[in-house]
């Protein structure tokens, strides 16, 4: 029986969500988390659930240092379900691992810039330094030159171009040092709340490119073969995360709960981020447009020259899990 409580700062040795009831009447989850991730926002839920000892599944987490890790921890085996994207999975597919995924948030990037920034939409930032999260090949950074693009601008040739870590990117900004931030949505938010200014998100940018319906950008990613061993422990888990994610958004003692592992102690910041957080929510069942994501697909390896997704020349079958 696992009796620990979920740390709320992931640090320390391997932690356990559990109820009352045997471990053999239960199927152990391990779930590799990052500290600044959001997942362990609903795990939280999980833990305080007064329901938990008739739940069909134990969760124990595993704190990750970065998504890299958490990668290297699910094919190695160390952890059961980490949080990724879904162009990972199948580009692993393609390459024989049998990973899924199940989609967790419509939420991904967008671009930020201070409140009094002439930069009013994206052909002002040409001749701007322009922080980027991540590497040449973040999908936000590939599909914003692409809106650009069909707007008559190449970013890639009229801004200078700074890459980091998402908090040196918004350091860089508050500094002065860039014009601009394209980073992932969290950061972003916690520069909204201190009055920095949203030109575009991911969302915008797709529409911008046509594609109008919701599509999850990250989600619960798991071995195929370890899912269909316990199917019915993986779905429950699914659908008790998708309920925890409602109740974070709808119960107000919920959200209290998860306040301290924000690490953020001003009001506007812990509101903006449950806004975006719970603006993400994949509708429908947690299930995504997968002919949608094939669209994408398609686009972001024409445009990263098939370094992103691999040489597979469409998704591969199977990469999303589809809940009974």
């Amino acid at each position: 029986m696992f009796m620990n409580k979920l740390n709320h700062i992931f640090l320390g040795a391997l932690l356990s969500i559990s109820s009352a009831g045997s471990a053999g009447d239960q199927v152990p989850i391990r779930i590799g988390v990052q500290a600044a991730g959001t997942s362990g926002w609903e795990l939280s839920v999980l833990e305080h659930d007064p329901q938990k000892a008739a739940r069909g599944f134990t969760v124990a987490t595993q704190p990750l240092a970065n998504a890299e890790a958490g990668k290297i921890a699910l094919q190695s085996g160390a952890v059961d379900m980490i949080v990724s994207d879904w162009i990972w999975v199948s580009r692993m597919r393609a390459s024989g691992a049998d990973l899924t995924f199940y989609p967790y948030s419509t939420t991904s990037g967008a671009l930020i810039v201070p409140g009094d920034s002439p930069i009013k939409s994206i052909a002002d930032l040409k001749g701007k330094r322009l922080g980027i999260a991540g590497g040449e090949l973040d999908k936000n950074w590939l599909l914003l030159k692409a809106l650009a693009k069909k707007e008559g601008v190449d970013l890639e040739a009229s801004v200078e171009k700074i890459f980091g870590a998402p908090p040196l990117i918004n350091e860089q900004l508050k500094l002065g040092r860039i014009d601009a931030a394209l980073n992932y949505w969290h950061f972003a938010a916690r520069l909204e709340a201190r009055g920095y200014r949203q030109i575009i998100d991911g969302k915008g940018i797709l529409q911008g490119l046509g594609i109008t319906e919701p599509v999850a950008n990250i989600g619960y990613v798991f071995k195929q073969g370890w899912a269909n061993a316990h199917k019915q422990a993986v779905n429950d888990f699914l659908h008790a995360a998708e309920n925890a994610k409602k109740q974070l958004c709808t119960e107000d003692e919920a959200w209290r709960n998860v306040i301290p592992m924000l690490k953020a102690n001003d009001q506007a910041t812990q509101d903006k981020l449950r806004q975006r957080y719970c603006s993400g929510i994949v509708q429908a069942g947690g299930k995504a447009g997968q002919q949608t994501a094939e669209r994408i697909y398609l686009l972001l390896r024409e445009l990263s020259g098939n370094r992103l997704t691999g040489e597979a020349a469409a998704l591969q079958p199977g990469t999303f899990w589809t809940l009974d």
